[in-house]
């Protein structure tokens, strides 16, 4: 097992990619401590890897709120002894043209899908300098690199999160911790579930495998970069679309 007594925790696990990366740290042998703000998701995640014989915790969390953030982190060095990996999942939409885009609608994505990132990150660093070891994974996307309409919030949070990811990576390889990000193309989650049809019918019509990815794909991705086969990998951005940004 790739994650054999490596202990992590995994934002945004209460569903969709967030859960799946849990369960899929679980089976490759990780201690996973899922944290969200969904307790009924929380409850079901940490359920799920305990069935398949995996170490859980669950606590909710919110990545705007510094002091819960500190609070987990602190509990799961006591309980573990360290904390080799955070993954930066958690993340929010609320889509609107440039022109009928609200302060509302763009402070709150910029709050949780950006400034929720480094503080979980800055969090997570300090205790990894300590270690002088561990891996920071952020959640970017196919929006970051191509823009998408009626994103402008969405778009410039996760293009803040690329440059986040490069710039940790340069301050912080030399302590001994990588960083790297993932961004995944169109994913079938909750959050596109209530698209219409033919929107997601689009989505599949412009991705060359001709197919929306699964949520299992890009948790595969996480759990090689959270591995030592990755031991060279620090501040990339690997793309899982299906060809979506050829």
């Amino acid at each position: 097992m790739r994650l054999e007594g490596k202990v992590a925790i995994i934002t945004g696990a209460g569903s969709g990619i967030g859960r799946a990366t849990s369960i899929k740290f679980a089976q490759e042998g990780a201690k996973v401590v899922v944290v969200d703000v969904n307790v009924d998701g929380i409850n079901e995640t940490v359920k799920e890897i305990e069935q398949i014989g995996g170490v859980a915790r669950g606590y909710k969390m919110d990545v705007t709120n510094r002091s819960e953030i500190e609070e987990v982190v602190e509990k799961t060095v006591k309980e573990f002894g360290k904390l080799d990996v955070l993954v930066n999942n958690a993340g929010i939409t609320k889509d609107s043209t440039l022109k009928k885009m609200t302060e509302e609608q763009w402070d709150a994505v910029i709050n949780i899908n950006l400034k929720g990132v480094f503080n979980c990150g800055q969090v997570a660093a300090l205790q990894m300098i300590e270690q002088k070891s561990g891996v920071i994974l952020n959640a970017a996307s196919v929006v970051a690199l191509y823009g998408n309409f009626g994103q402008t919030n969405y778009a410039a949070a996760k293009f803040g999160v690329v440059g986040m990811t490069k710039t940790w990576a340069k301050e912080l390889g030399r302590k001994g911790i990588r960083v790297n990000a993932v961004a995944p193309g169109f994913i079938r989650t909750p959050m596109t579930a209530g698209m219409p049809e033919n929107v997601l019918k689009g989505m599949e019509e412009s991705t060359p495998l001709g197919r929306l990815g699964e949520a299992e794909e890009i948790a595969n991705a996480y759990a090689f970069l959270a591995s030592e086969e990755a031991s060279y990998i620090t501040g990339t951005v690997l793309s899982v679309d299906g060809g979506k940004t050829l």
